[in-house]
Protein backbone atom coordinates (compact mmCIF):
# COMPACT_ATOMS: atom_id res chain seq x y z
CA UNK A 1 0.00 0.00 0.00
CA UNK A 2 1.38 3.41 -1.08
CA UNK A 3 1.77 5.89 1.68
CA UNK A 4 0.24 9.49 0.98
CA UNK A 5 0.57 12.47 2.92
CA UNK A 6 -2.17 13.32 5.07
CA UNK A 7 -4.65 16.11 5.33
CA UNK A 8 -8.29 16.12 6.71
CA UNK A 9 -10.55 15.87 3.91
CA UNK A 10 -11.84 18.96 4.85
CA UNK A 11 -9.36 21.14 4.75
CA UNK A 12 -8.12 19.86 1.63
CA UNK A 13 -11.73 20.88 -0.34
CA UNK A 14 -11.92 23.94 1.72
CA UNK A 15 -8.07 25.32 0.76
CA UNK A 16 -8.32 24.42 -2.76
CA UNK A 17 -7.63 27.58 -5.14
CA UNK A 18 -6.84 27.52 -8.54
CA UNK A 19 -3.16 28.70 -8.71
CA UNK A 20 -1.59 30.60 -12.10
CA UNK A 21 2.19 31.49 -10.68
CA UNK A 22 4.61 28.79 -10.57
CA UNK A 23 8.13 28.58 -8.73
CA UNK A 24 10.50 27.19 -10.56
CA UNK A 25 10.91 23.40 -9.04
CA UNK A 26 10.75 20.20 -10.52
CA UNK A 27 7.63 18.05 -9.97
CA UNK A 28 8.58 14.75 -9.59
CA UNK A 29 6.93 11.62 -11.26
CA UNK A 30 6.06 10.09 -8.17
CA UNK A 31 4.03 13.42 -7.10
CA UNK A 32 2.38 13.28 -10.88
CA UNK A 33 1.64 9.51 -10.38
CA UNK A 34 -0.10 10.19 -6.84
CA UNK A 35 -2.31 12.55 -8.90
CA UNK A 36 -3.32 10.37 -11.48
CA UNK A 37 -4.28 7.55 -9.17
CA UNK A 38 -6.79 10.36 -7.31
CA UNK A 39 -7.78 11.42 -10.59
CA UNK A 40 -8.52 7.65 -11.56
CA UNK A 41 -10.75 6.83 -8.61
CA UNK A 42 -13.31 8.83 -9.44
CA UNK A 43 -16.89 7.79 -10.27
CA UNK A 44 -17.57 6.97 -13.47
CA UNK A 45 -21.09 6.05 -15.22
CA UNK A 46 -21.07 2.25 -15.78
CA UNK A 47 -17.46 1.61 -15.07
CA UNK A 48 -16.48 2.72 -18.72
CA UNK A 49 -13.44 4.87 -17.24
CA UNK A 50 -13.40 7.01 -20.75
CA UNK A 51 -10.42 9.14 -19.31
CA UNK A 52 -6.83 9.46 -20.73
CA UNK A 53 -4.01 11.28 -18.66
CA UNK A 54 -1.62 13.13 -20.97
CA UNK A 55 1.15 14.46 -18.53
CA UNK A 56 3.50 17.41 -20.57
CA UNK A 57 6.70 17.80 -19.55
CA UNK A 58 8.52 18.95 -22.93
CA UNK A 59 8.99 22.31 -22.69
CA UNK A 60 8.44 23.54 -25.88
CA UNK A 61 4.71 21.91 -25.99
CA UNK A 62 3.88 23.61 -22.75
CA UNK A 63 5.37 27.09 -24.40
CA UNK A 64 3.09 26.42 -27.82
CA UNK A 65 0.16 25.84 -25.67
CA UNK A 66 1.07 28.60 -23.51
CA UNK A 67 1.05 31.04 -26.83
CA UNK A 68 -2.17 29.47 -27.85
CA UNK A 69 -4.90 29.35 -25.18
CA UNK A 70 -6.14 32.14 -23.92
CA UNK A 71 -6.91 31.67 -20.78
CA UNK A 72 -3.55 29.18 -19.92
CA UNK A 73 -0.72 31.68 -20.48
CA UNK A 74 0.57 30.19 -16.77
CA UNK A 75 1.67 27.11 -18.67
CA UNK A 76 4.31 28.85 -19.52
CA UNK A 77 5.40 28.80 -16.25
CA UNK A 78 4.21 25.65 -15.23
CA UNK A 79 6.43 22.42 -15.30
CA UNK A 80 4.10 20.11 -15.92
CA UNK A 81 0.28 19.72 -17.27
CA UNK A 82 -2.10 17.10 -17.22
CA UNK A 83 -4.71 16.76 -20.09
CA UNK A 84 -7.77 14.97 -19.10
CA UNK A 85 -9.10 13.53 -22.48
CA UNK A 86 -12.30 11.36 -22.75
CA UNK A 87 -12.24 8.87 -25.06
CA UNK A 88 -15.43 8.47 -27.25
CA UNK A 89 -15.21 5.23 -28.46
CA UNK A 90 -14.98 3.62 -24.67
CA UNK A 91 -17.98 1.43 -23.55
CA UNK A 92 -21.40 1.61 -25.77
CA UNK A 93 -21.73 4.83 -27.22
CA UNK A 94 -25.51 5.93 -27.27
CA UNK A 95 -27.41 9.05 -27.36
CA UNK A 96 -27.06 9.49 -23.45
CA UNK A 97 -23.56 7.92 -23.02
CA UNK A 98 -22.57 10.43 -26.00
CA UNK A 99 -21.39 13.42 -23.22
CA UNK A 100 -20.81 10.63 -19.85
CA UNK A 101 -17.32 10.91 -20.74
CA UNK A 102 -17.00 14.79 -19.97
CA UNK A 103 -19.22 13.86 -17.01
CA UNK A 104 -16.40 11.49 -15.63
CA UNK A 105 -13.14 13.24 -16.49
CA UNK A 106 -14.81 16.39 -15.14
CA UNK A 107 -14.64 14.04 -11.92
CA UNK A 108 -11.32 12.90 -12.40
CA UNK A 109 -10.62 16.31 -12.58
CA UNK A 110 -11.62 17.56 -9.63
CA UNK A 111 -10.29 14.62 -7.74
CA UNK A 112 -6.75 15.26 -9.27
CA UNK A 113 -7.02 19.24 -7.76
CA UNK A 114 -7.63 17.87 -4.43
CA UNK A 115 -4.77 15.75 -4.78
CA UNK A 116 -2.65 18.80 -5.82
CA UNK A 117 -3.61 20.66 -2.78
CA UNK A 118 -3.23 17.82 -0.35
CA UNK A 119 0.73 17.74 -1.95
CA UNK A 120 1.33 21.00 -1.75
CA UNK A 121 1.01 21.84 -5.26
CA UNK A 122 -0.74 24.78 -7.43
CA UNK A 123 -3.01 23.57 -10.31
CA UNK A 124 -5.50 25.49 -12.15
CA UNK A 125 -8.40 23.81 -14.51
CA UNK A 126 -7.91 25.60 -18.11
CA UNK A 127 -11.02 24.49 -19.77
CA UNK A 128 -10.44 23.36 -23.71
CA UNK A 129 -13.56 21.45 -23.87
CA UNK A 130 -16.17 22.34 -25.50
CA UNK A 131 -14.43 25.59 -27.61
CA UNK A 132 -13.56 24.10 -30.88
CA UNK A 133 -10.44 26.27 -31.86
CA UNK A 134 -8.58 25.42 -28.06
CA UNK A 135 -10.06 21.72 -28.57
CA UNK A 136 -7.93 22.19 -31.97
CA UNK A 137 -4.80 23.40 -30.69
CA UNK A 138 -4.27 20.57 -28.01
CA UNK A 139 -5.84 17.92 -29.88
CA UNK A 140 -2.63 19.19 -32.54
CA UNK A 141 -0.11 19.63 -30.46
CA UNK A 142 -0.69 16.14 -29.01
CA UNK A 143 -1.28 14.44 -32.09
CA UNK A 144 -4.41 12.87 -30.63
CA UNK A 145 -6.72 10.98 -32.46
CA UNK A 146 -10.61 12.27 -33.52
CA UNK A 147 -12.40 10.09 -30.91
CA UNK A 148 -10.02 11.77 -28.06
CA UNK A 149 -12.09 14.85 -26.93
CA UNK A 150 -9.63 17.22 -24.36
CA UNK A 151 -11.75 18.45 -21.56
CA UNK A 152 -9.10 20.51 -19.97
CA UNK A 153 -5.23 21.10 -19.38
CA UNK A 154 -4.06 21.43 -15.82
CA UNK A 155 -1.30 23.16 -15.35
CA UNK A 156 0.56 21.73 -12.01
CA UNK A 157 3.35 23.13 -9.87
CA UNK A 158 4.74 24.71 -6.74
CA UNK A 159 2.68 27.88 -6.07
CA UNK A 160 4.69 31.02 -6.56
CA UNK A 161 2.49 33.26 -3.83
CA UNK A 162 0.26 32.27 -1.09
CA UNK A 163 -2.50 32.06 -2.75
CA UNK A 164 -5.87 31.74 -0.79
CA UNK A 165 -9.35 29.94 -1.45
CA UNK A 166 -12.28 32.12 -2.35
CA UNK A 167 -15.30 31.23 -0.06
CA UNK A 168 -17.89 30.35 -2.41
CA UNK A 169 -20.67 29.65 0.16
CA UNK A 170 -23.85 31.27 -1.04
CA UNK A 171 -27.22 30.03 1.08
CA UNK A 172 -29.42 31.80 -1.59
CA UNK A 173 -28.26 28.90 -3.69
CA UNK A 174 -29.68 26.58 -1.62
CA UNK A 175 -33.12 25.56 -1.92
CA UNK A 176 -34.25 23.10 0.82
CA UNK A 177 -37.21 20.62 -0.42
CA UNK A 178 -38.91 19.29 3.18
Amino acid sequence: MNTFPTKDLFTVIFNRKSVRQFADNTVFRTEAEILLKAAMAAPTARNIQPWLFYVITNRKILDQLAEELPYAKMLSQAPLAIVVAGDTKKGNPNEEQVLNWALDCSAATQNLLLAAEALNLGAVWTGVYPYKARMATVSNALKLPQHIIPLNIIPIGYPLMDDRPKDKWDAEKVKWVE
